[in-house]
């Protein structure tokens, strides 16, 4: 559960420096759908790159709480990243937190609290070759959500852009536990390492576009609700993720809770862009 902890850290971390280089790197001409335009102009700043560097720690850290956790309880855990970026957006950019959102900081402690006290060991099924097409399937589909959202309204746009990364994200989650030998000839055979590859680089550009455009508090919602769910009831119902025994009523309380109360700090998808504060060292 520490690594897990630890990967949402950085990824909350991360979240607020991309989320001031995405705003800083839209141009005036930019479009409303999925802009790849847009990723390239934000890596050029400092601040993405960090939040990437940030990113990639997160990401080793969650793959090795993978090996041995359940997905219900990492994918609770990534989900509480926007409690420490909202942390982060009061300590770093003196961002005001209201009552009710340190209460909900709260409230994702307590679940994740409850998690680790619920969860059990990881499934021990590997997974049917099926399941690992079908993971490389919806990893394809997330590229095509993506590009259908430029033709939908403000508001159905962002929830698109954010249930397409989480989805993104979600098929990352899955895609691990798929990959049970790492020989050089079992990754090219294997489908699961295109859908991690895939899933991940598409939830990336998908996600840039969503901290540029429309409504960020929707889409981080809509990207919490894809990269949790889904993935948890893979995890149980194909891979054989359990609780301890006796438990079970409160992993899922723990898991609900967990995940209402980063619903609860959507707003903090982008922070830096929607509070008021002072401005920040050296933006461009």
């Amino acid at each position: 559960m520490i690594c897990a902890l630890g990967s949402a850290v950085c990824f909350g971390t991360a979240s607020v420096l991309q989320a001031v280089a995405a705003r800083a790197a839209a141009g005036p001409g930019s479009g409303s759908g999925v802009d790849p335009a847009l990723l390239l102009r934000a890596v050029r700043q400092w601040r993405y790159m960090a939040g990437l560097a940030l990113d990639g720690c997160g990401f080793v850290l969650q793959i090795i709480a993978l090996r041995s956790l359940p997905i219900y309880a990492v994918g609770a855990a990534l989900a509480a990243s926007l409690a420490v970026t909202a942390v982060v957006a009061a300590r770093l950019l003196h961002v005001r937190l209201s009552r009710t959102e340190w209460a909900a900081v709260g409230v994702v402690c307590a679940g994740l609290a409850m998690l680790g006290l619920a969860s059990g060991g990881e499934g021990h099924r590997t997974g049917s070759t099926a399941l690992r097409w079908w993971m490389l399937g919806i990893a394809l589909g997330v590229l095509l959500i993506g590009a259908a959202a430029g033709r939908l309204p403000e508001k159905s746009r962002a929830l698109m852009l954010g249930l397409g990364a989480g989805c993104g994200f979600g098929v990352v989650e899955v895609a691990v536990r798929l990959i049970d030998d790492v020989s050089p000839s079992a990754l090219v055979a294997n489908p699961a390492t295109y859908a991690l590859l895939l899933g991940g680089g598409a939830a990336f550009l998908l996600l840039t576009s969503a901290l540029q455009r429309g409504s960020v508090t929707t889409a981080t919602a809509g990207m919490v609700i894809g990269e949790t769910i889904g993935p948890a009831l893979v995890g149980v119902v194909w891979l054989g993720d359990r609780t301890r025994e006796g438990l079970g009523w409160l992993a899922v309380t723990g898991f609900a809770v967990a995940v209402a109360g980063a619903l609860a700090l959507t707003r903090f998808g982008e922070a830096p862009a929607d509070t008021p504060g002072p401005a920040v060292p050296g933006a461009q």
